[in-house]
């Protein structure tokens, strides 16, 4: 599963344009997949049967999408003026590498130099509006023969295995859930299983709700990364979860309560199966488990994540054990719910 992890990882999918992202996944599930349908929304919505004939009652889910930019301006120097794409910390942001539009023109993110800047200026973040890309041109015109307004900026960060068993990359959030569900694709499964790679969920959970919406489950297990806070300066209650320690098995977070059968099933199979595993100890964040779980009637949701460090950066830091965990941990889930749907 690493290698197809890197991949997905090397792909740009910034919310809204996951089309890339879309048709590799298309490409890779298509031998495994015994329906496949792209929605209104830029889901991709993959079904395969099972031993057990259960029709849509259960389903799996990741996003496709990734933090990013889109341009809003170009100045008459050729300066492009944009702004983020979902949560992207500005203070990282700066001096960074991205790649924008299909033809991958090359830029980075400037800010005037901090020899320029005054006392007070260097106290404080800077605000959105003060970064500006350089793609290395001298005209707006130079500037429109290369790139318009409206096109999408992608972070570059090329995945490298560094430290002990950890994967740097980019946009591993939620490339990881997406490589499990890949991995899965390409197993009998023990029973019916739609997988929902979805779109927009950095913008607000969007592309979930019309998943959900259209595949109807009765239970979802959303496959996700989550922060981790096990760092330097970070105080110890607040240091929630941290990579290499399993999985991250949720039972509420900002967005959703998680139905409590469904976490004690996941903790339970981990427990008898010797998988490392831990709880989120703070009670923040969200993810696409609370657009489904509010989808028409309802739907019964759990969340298992991978803890990640530096979210939503141009560069992110993952456990491969704890991905390859995911994996085994999800493999167990779908064979219990295959127990419980009987027949």
């Amino acid at each position: 599963m690493l290698e197809l992890l890197k991949q997905l990882c090397l792909l740009n999918g910034v919310s809204g344009a996951e089309d890339e992202v879309r048709d590799f996944i298309r490409t890779q599930a298509a031998p495994w997949a015994d329906s496949i349908r792209t929605d209104a929304l830029g889901n991709l919505i993959v079904f395969k049967r099972g031993k057990k004939e259960t029709g849509g009652r259960l389903m799996l889910a990741a996003h496709m999408d990734e933090v990013g930019l889109i341009v809003t301006r170009i100045t008459s120097q050729g300066f492009l003026k944009f702004d983020f794409v979902g949560g992207v910390d500005r203070r990282v942001a700066i001096g960074k590498p991205v790649v924008l539009g299909a033809n991958r023109v090359p830029g980075v993110i400037g800010l005037k130099a901090v020899h320029l800047t005054d006392r007070e200026e260097r106290k404080r973040a800077p605000k959105t509006r003060q970064l500006y890309l350089d793609i290395g041109v001298r005209s707006r015109e130079e500037a429109q023969a290369m790139v318009s307004v409206g096109e999408y900026g992608a972070f570059v960060g090329p995945p490298e295995e560094f430290g002990g068993g950890l994967l740097k990359a980019k946009a591993i959030d939620d490339r990881a859930g997406c490589a499990v569900m890949l991995a899965l694709l390409r197993e009998p499964l023990p029973l019916d299983v739609t997988f929902a790679f979805t779109a927009q969920e950095e913008v607000g959970t969007r592309g979930a709700f019309g998943a959900a919406f259209s595949v109807t489950p009765e239970v979802a297990l959303v496959l996700e990364t989550t922060t981790a806070a096990d760092l330097p300066m970070v105080e110890e209650k607040r240091r929630v979860c941290a990579p290499g320690r399993g999985p991250v098995i949720s039972y509420m977070d900002g967005g959703a309560i998680y139905d409590r059968a469904l976490f004690e099933t996941l903790c339970r199979l981990a427990r008898e199966h010797h998988i490392p595993w831990q709880t989120k100890e703070y009670i923040a964040g969200g993810n696409d488990a609370r657009a489904i779980q509010r989808s028409k009637a309802g739907v019964r949701v759990a969340a298992l994540s991978a803890a990640v460090r530096y979210l939503h950066a141009p560069a992110s830091v993952g456990s491969i054990a704890d991905f390859e965990n995911m994996l085994a941990l999800t493999r167990l889930f779908l064979a219990s719910q295959a127990e419980q749907a009987g027949g």
